[in-house]
């Protein structure tokens, strides 16, 4: 799977980007070709999708057994590695951290994306949830029935908000930072809670810009914790990958994952796959994420020959 992190793993913009050589990537499906000594619950010749901390744009992966979950029968390998990330960020987001419950509103940008599909399917699970979206005009048509309110990523979404809610929404999912960060509280009702999940505004042209990557760090909003106290209001942030691969919490993503599985057992929720590129493709791949061009997820197929380039 192509996740927006791999852009700003490739452009630095994150806290200690890797040495290289380096293969990219987090998360993939696949086939059990071997296994260690001492594993239990797994085969050789198992379907099943992993997350890796790294290296996981290659033919063969190697994980620890933790973060490994068997595939369902009739889920297909491009579905599978374009499942872990969105949906396990997108439920962590709206059931552990800011308790969604039934009525509630919630704002989502990018919800042509991975994840901002996988939100409002989940939000679509629970009865009588409201979520505004914002995503580039061209995507409005295929992603308009997925959401209650779409508008447009250039657009002043804070005055449409709340010109159809008044006191704001309850959740705010943000994935771009810098001035939206004061957008987003702004938005959010009284014990309502914003969360950041990524810094999208952080990664501008082809190379990372110094001038570029400040200007997005000034504009964020400096939080007073009064203000907090006073509004009450719940400001929080998540990142799936510290949570498994330096905090040590992949026993509770295994049962997030299982209740995940059910619903899509249950055909409550399915992964949308935007498109499928080989290997050698992954400049153009990497390109479509970075133009914002994809409507769910982009996946590196091991087995697919790159397309012919047009004459």
């Amino acid at each position: 799977g192509l996740n927006f992190i791999d852009l700003m793993v490739r452009q630095g913009n994150i806290d200690n980007p890797p040495k290289t050589p380096l293969v990219p990537g987090f998360e993939c499906s696949g086939i059990v070709e071997a296994l260690g000594d001492s594993v239990k619950g797994f085969e050789i010749g198992d379907r099943v999708m992993a997350f890796v901390n790294y290296n996981a744009w290659a033919e063969v992966v190697c994980t620890p057994v933790e973060f490994v979950y068997k595939i369902p029968d009739d889920m297909s390998f491009s579905e599978a590695a374009a499942f872990p990330m969105n949906f396990v960020t997108a439920y962590m987001m709206l059931f552990e951290v800011a308790n969604l419950r039934e009525g509630m509103s919630v704002l989502v940008h990018s919800a042509g994306g991975g994840v901002g599909q996988a939100v409002a399917q989940l939000c679509s699970t629970i009865p009588n949830v409201t979520v505004f979206g914002t995503a580039s005009s061209f995507k409005h048509e295929a992603i308009k029935d997925s959401v209650t309110h779409l508008f447009d990523r250039n657009a002043d979404y804070v005055q449409e908000v709340k010109r159809i809610s008044t006191d704001g929404v309850d959740i705010v999912l943000d994935c771009l930072c810098g001035e939206n960060t004061g957008k987003g509280l702004s938005l959010l009702k009284p014990l309502g809670t914003y969360i950041l999940y990524g810094s999208s505004n952080m990664v501008t042209g082809e190379t990372k810009s110094f001038f570029s990557f400040a200007k997005s760090w000034w504009q964020v909003e400096k939080v007073n914790p009064i203000k907090l106290y006073e509004e009450n209001k719940v400001i929080a942030g998540f990142s799936l990958l510290n949570l498994l691969f330096k905090q040590n919490r992949g026993g509770l993503i295994k049962g997030v994952m299982d209740k995940l599985l059910n619903l899509y057992n249950n055909k409550k929720i399915k992964p949308v796959v935007d498109s499928l590129w080989a290997l050698e493709e992954v400049k153009e791949a990497m390109q479509r994420i970075h133009d914002r061009g994809n409507i769910g997820k982009l996946i590196l197929d091991v087995e697919k020959a790159p397309t012919p380039l047009v004459s």
